[in-house]
C-alpha cells in the first residue's frame, strides 16, 4: 500500500480567507484537532509565511512568535511546519526564531522562475538539521524546461522535497501530469503538489500528480484557502483511503474535527465567479479579495481587472498593480 504525505495548511493558507485574522485560541483549537486525528505535518502562519505580516499584505492577528510557540506546544506526533518567502521572512531573525521555537518542517518558496533566492535558507535550514522542502509557486507561469532547471537548484542547495503550486488553480489534469512526470522522472528527491480549487479541479488534480509519481499532497479542511480554497482535505483522505492509499490520518476523527473546526472558525471557500476568472487568467488566488474590494470601490468589472493583471503576468507581493489597473480601466470606461 502507497504511503502518501499530506501537508496541512489550514492555519497558513487558510489565514487568507479571514484576512489573516485567525485568533490564537482558534490556532490552538486546530492544533490540537490536528494531532488527534494524525495529520503529518501542520503548516502555520501568516497566509504568505513567516514574517509577511505588513499593511500591503496583511496584519495578522496573531505574531509569528505566539502561534508557533502555541502551536508547538499542542503538536507532539504531528510536525510543525512553515512557510517561508525569502523577502519576507529574514534569515537570522524570522528562520532563526522558528527554529529556536521549534519548527520540525521549513518549506521555502520562490516563484517559479527565482529559485536562486532560496538558496541561503534552505542551507540555513539543513545546517541547523531540520527537515527543508522547496516550493515552487505559481508553477503554471514557467516552461516544462525552466520548471524542471528552478527544481533542480532547489534540489542542489539541499532540499529534502520539491512541492509545485498551483497558487492560481489555473490547471487541469493533463497540465499537472505533464510537470508532476517531468519532475519525478528527472528529480532525485520526492515531489509534491498543492492544488486550488478555482476551476473545481483540486481534488482530480491532486489524484493525477500522485498517479504521475508524486508522493506528497497539501490539503485543507473544508477547503479553507485563498480564492475559491484548496483542495479540500476531507475529500482528499477519504478518495485517498478508497483508492488504496495509506495516509496514517483517521478519516472518522477527520470528519468530525472538520465539523467542529467549522462551527467554531472556518469560512467555507466556494467557487465563485471571480474565483473562476481568477483561474482563467492564472492570477495568484489571493488577490481575489482585495480585486472585489477595490473594483467595487472603483465600478469597475472585476473579471477584467483579473485578465488585466493576468496579461501583466502579476504575482503574489505586487498587490499594488490591483488599484494601478482599476484605476486605469476605470479611467478607460470614463472616456
Amino acid at each position: 500500500m502507497q504511503k502518501v504525505l499530506i501537508s496541512d495548511p489550514t492555519l497558513r493558507d487558510g489565514s487568507h480567507a479571514v484576512r489573516h485574522q485567525i485568533t490564537l485560541e482558534h490556532m490552538l483549537l486546530y492544533a490540537e484537532l490536528a494531532e488527534e486525528v494524525g495529520i503529518p505535518i501542520l503548516e502555520v502562519g501568516h497566509g504568505n509565511g513567516l514574517g509577511a505580516s505588513s499593511l500591503q499584505l496583511g496584519e495578522s492577528l496573531v505574531s509569528d512568535t505566539d502561534m508557533l510557540a502555541g502551536c508547538r506546544e499542542k503538536l507532539i506526533n504531528t510536525k510543525l511546519g512553515i512557510h517561508i518567502i525569502p523577502g519576507f521572512a529574514t534569515l537570522n531573525k524570522d528562520l532563526k526564531n522558528a527554529i529556536d521555537i521549534g519548527v520540525d518542517v521549513v518549506r521555502v518558496a520562490s516563484h517559479c522562475t527565482e529559485a536562486d533566492i532560496t538558496k541561503r535558507h534552505i542551507e540555513y535550514a539543513r545546517e541547523k538539521g531540520i527537515e527543508a522542502f522547496g516550493v515552487l509557486m505559481m508553477s503554471h507561469m514557467a516552461s516544462l524546461t525552466k520548471l524542471l532547471e528552478e527544481a533542480k537548484k532547489m534540489q542542489s542547495y539541499g532540499a529534502q522535497s520539491i512541492i509545485i503550486m498551483d497558487s492560481a488553480g489555473a490547471y487541469l489534469p493533463s497540465d499537472v501530469s505533464e510537470r508532476i512526470t517531468l519532475l519525478v522522472d528527472e528529480l532525485d528527491i520526492p515531489v509534491g503538489f498543492h492544488a486550488h480549487n478555482n476551476l473545481g479541479m483540486a481534488i482530480a488534480n491532486s489524484i493525477t500528480a500522485l498517479e504521475c509519481g508524486a508522493t506528497i499532497l497539501d490539503g485543507t479542511t473544508r477547503g479553507f484557502g485563498a480564492g475559491a480554497g484548496n483542495a479540500q482535505l476531507e475529500i482528499l483522505v477519504a478518495v485517498l483511503h478508497k483508492l488504496g492509499y495509506k495516509t496514517g490520518i483517521n478519516l472518522y476523527k477527520l470528519l468530525d474535527a472538520a465539523d467542529i473546526a467549522e462551527r467554531q472558525f472556518l469560512k467555507i471557500p466556494y467557487v465563485s465567479s471571480t474565483s473562476i476568472v481568477s483561474g482563467l487568467s492564472g492570477v495568484f488566488s489571493g488577490f481575489a479579495k482585495p480585486v472585489e474590494r477595490i473594483s467595487k470601490q472603483l465600478d469597475v468589472d472585476p473579471k477584467d481587472v483579473f485578465f488585466e493583471l493576468g496579461r501583466r503576468k502579476v504575482v503574489a507581493g505586487q498587490e499594488d498593480l490591483i488599484l494601478e489597473v482599476a484605476l486605469s480601466l476605470s479611467q478607460k470606461s470614463g472616456e
